[in-house]
């Protein structure tokens, strides 16, 4: 049997960079072990995936995705639902934020005086004097 070139498969896909890259996606993924969709005749791989192409035994859109996912580093995921996953205890401590009457502490009294404290009220307390 005749090889076949790249002239072969150019019908099929018309771009050659993008017709070798489809190619050798299909050459790697014969070579992991994927089911030849025609027969091999003691060709190696590329040459079997450029054939596929050629006799239209495999679907050029599936190879081009597999393509860009095999490229890809992020995969995205499209999930129904867009709801966040709570982390442990994130839930009770909504509950608890919601039940405080004034701001962050309930038991705590908050001094409304404008003035700072001094040095002595943050040490806490006078200074003790000599004897």
């Amino acid at each position: 049997m005749a090889r076949v070139t790249v002239e072969d498969c150019i019908d099929k896909v018309t771009n050659r960079f993008e017709l070798v890259m489809l190619a050798a996606q299909r050459a790697r993924k014969i070579g992991s072990g994927a089911a030849l969709t025609i027969e091999r005749d003691n060709d190696k791989n590329p040459v079997v995936s450029l054939r596929e192409i050629a006799e239209e035994t495999v679907e050029v859109e599936t190879l081009k995705e597999e393509l860009i996912r095999s490229h890809q580093r992020m995969i995205a995921y499209e999930e129904e639902d867009e709801s966040i996953d709570l982390m442990d205890g994130e839930e009770e401590w909504g509950t608890l934020a919601g039940n405080r009457a004034d701001g962050m502490y309930a038991d705590d009294e908050i001094d409304d005086d404008d003035e700072e404290p001094s040095l002595e009220d943050m040490a806490g307390g006078a200074p003790i004097e000599d004897e």
